[in-house]
């Protein structure tokens, strides 16, 4: 039988779960809603950093990232951050798009997975 490891769980979700090989994170968001889009976008990958590594893994062993906006307007100033954020020649999949967020004053959420 494989072994799930649950981070940071509570009764509804858990924010990371590792199995199979996979580390699997739910939709990280910036704790400052007041920051534009960069300030957010900062904030939400050092979380998927934090998690990541709580899981025993990095970012350079991504395999899958989902973005999802409040607004597209918003578009290029986050690839401005997350290109920057990347490992160059270690892209993941990814695929962004346009979302009614469950908190209107988050402008982005980001879900991903990687290779434990």
């Amino acid at each position: 039988m494989t072994a799930i490891t649950r981070i940071d769980q509570n009764a509804r979700r858990s924010r990371a779960v590792a199995a199979g090989g996979l580390v699997f994170l739910a939709g990280q968001v910036a704790d400052d809603k007041a920051g534009d889009i960069a300030q957010q976008t900062r904030e939400a990958l050092a979380k998927v950093d934090d998690m990541l590594s709580r899981a025993g893994t990095d970012k350079s062993r991504l395999v899958s990232v989902q973005i999802w906006l409040k607004s597209m307007e918003d578009f290029d100033a986050m690839n401005r951050v997350y290109d920057a954020w990347v490992v160059p020649g270690q892209t993941p999949a990814r695929a962004c798009g346009k979302v009614e967020l469950a908190d209107p004053a988050h402008r982005i959420e980001v879900i991903a997975v990687a290779l434990a």
